[in-house]
């Protein structure tokens, strides 16, 4: 076999990727195990098995891709991948992490990289983004399988997408505004593509207006196409976003926190319309997040300092709800909060959060010297938290914000663009 087909990605995501299986024993069947008769299962109709390997989760499926050439050419083929989406059994709600700083310094291939965690195995996989500029761009944003980039100078902005499974990369138009590090929304289903752009308007070379103006992009193909940046509103005038920030997307609402003082700011993206949402425990709110959920709510996430012996210190989670109102839905337990917090305390600059389906996952930020107890993960169906394991790849305090992450092997909205380069997954 060509040496190239066991170069799955040139990365190595799936070949870390263990896992057993009985009956594996070359001595024959074991009447203790099950055992796949090869008389019957080599006769399996070719669209059987096309159906099964669809089923795979992207790890097993590229570690497939070693077996023959045919297996190896399903990532191409049309006729796989529509089978692919209509049978996708459900988002794989795992994250995505990139280096805090000097993103690609010490990269010896010179090339973008992230890392990926599962949070059903607790396994760490690399990720490379070959296509990215080596500098220049920073992640921004992740929805729908396509990471945002976007680039770092303070000017008008330019935004690079890129689905690394599918080895592929577009471009959109430059903002029609310069900015200095805006906060991003970032929406993708399986027929749009939706792009905001909030505050951090530059009036200048040097300065940067945290409360001006934002922007969209958008395109459709039900047939509504804004194929160049759009100004569509201006921020409220107490608004005062983190740098950097990510909106969060809930039931065509954009949400983020505004600090100083602490509200949060909800932009209805199609009116253009935006208001504040008065927090719960505004005066003793530490480090708050706002978060996506499963369930198509918005989730507060804080930590607590209120002073009281009968309130004591802990972390809280609250859902936003009709009306509007906050209700608590859960607290982190308190001999975990005992040790979640001189962690979070030690490093100076809290913790930092994301939500993906039922997944809370809250990362306190260090350095490349500590790589331990980094970071906990909240099951909200299960109720259970849990210390995250090390990423073996990179120290935990190198590690930025997290992002939501769902694996996908193609992403075809991205054909909507006008701005398309793609290239080979395979370096030939």
């Amino acid at each position: 076999m060509d040496p190239r087909f066991y170069n799955l990605l040139d990365i190595t995501l799936p070949l870390s990727f263990s896992s057993t299986y009985a009956g594996s024993s070359s001595s024959g069947p074991n009447h203790d195990e099950p055992w796949m008769d090869p008389r019957i299962w080599r006769k399996l109709p070719t669209r059987i098995i096309d159906r099964i390997i669809a089923f795979l989760p992207p790890p097993a499926f590229f570690r497939s891709r070693c077996v023959c050439r045919r297996w190896n050419s399903l990532l191409f083929t049309n006729t796989f991948l529509q089978l692919y989406f209509d049978i996708f059994p459900h988002c794989r709600h795992w994250f995505l992490f990139f280096k805090a700083q000097n993103l690609f310094s010490d990269n010896s291939n010179n090339r973008a990289e992230g890392y990926l965690f599962d949070t059903y195995e607790l396994v760490w996989y690399r990720l490379p983004f070959p296509l990215v500029p080596p500098s220049g761009f920073s992640p921004a944003a992740s929805s729908g399988g396509l990471v945002c980039w976007i680039s770092d100078d303070p000017a008008p902005k330019t935004l690079l997408i890129s689905n690394p499974l599918a080895r592929t990369l577009n471009y959109l138009p430059t903002t029609l505004t310069p900015r200095y590090q805006p906060s991003i929304g970032f929406t993708v289903t399986s027929t749009s593509i939706d792009v905001t752009l909030a505050g951090d308007d530059l009036i200048n070379n040097a300065q940067a207006v945290k409360n001006s103006t934002a922007e969209r992009f958008h395109v459709d193909g039900t047939g509504c196409f804004l194929p160049t940046w759009q100004i569509t509103s201006r921020l409220p005038r107490l608004c005062n976003f983190d740098s950097a920030g990510r909106m969060v997307h809930v039931n065509g609402r954009l949400y983020n926190m505004s600090f100083h003082p602490f509200n949060v700011a909800a932009y209805d993206v199609e009116a253009a319309v935006w208001w504040d949402i008065q927090p719960p425990m505004k005066r003793f709110l530490k480090f708050p997040s706002v978060v996506e959920s499963g369930t198509g709510k918005l989730l507060l996430v804080s930590a607590i300092e209120k002073r009281s012996l009968i309130v004591p210190k802990t972390l809280r989670i609250w859902s936003l709800e009709e009306g509007p109102s906050w209700v608590e839905m859960e607290r982190m337990p308190q001999e975990l909060y005992d040790q979640f917090c001189p962690e979070m305390e030690s490093c100076g600059n809290g913790f930092h959060c994301v939500g993906h389906g039922e997944f809370i996952l809250l990362m306190i930020p260090g350095s490349y010297r500590r790589i331990t107890h980094m970071g906990v993960l909240f099951d909200m169906n299960t109720k259970e938290w849990k210390w995250m394991p090390p990423c073996p790849y990179v120290g935990m305090g190198q590690l930025s914000r997290g992002f939501a992450y769902d694996p996908r092997l193609s992403t075809p909205v991205t054909s909507l663009l006008n701005y398309q380069f793609t290239a080979a997954p395979f370096p030939i």
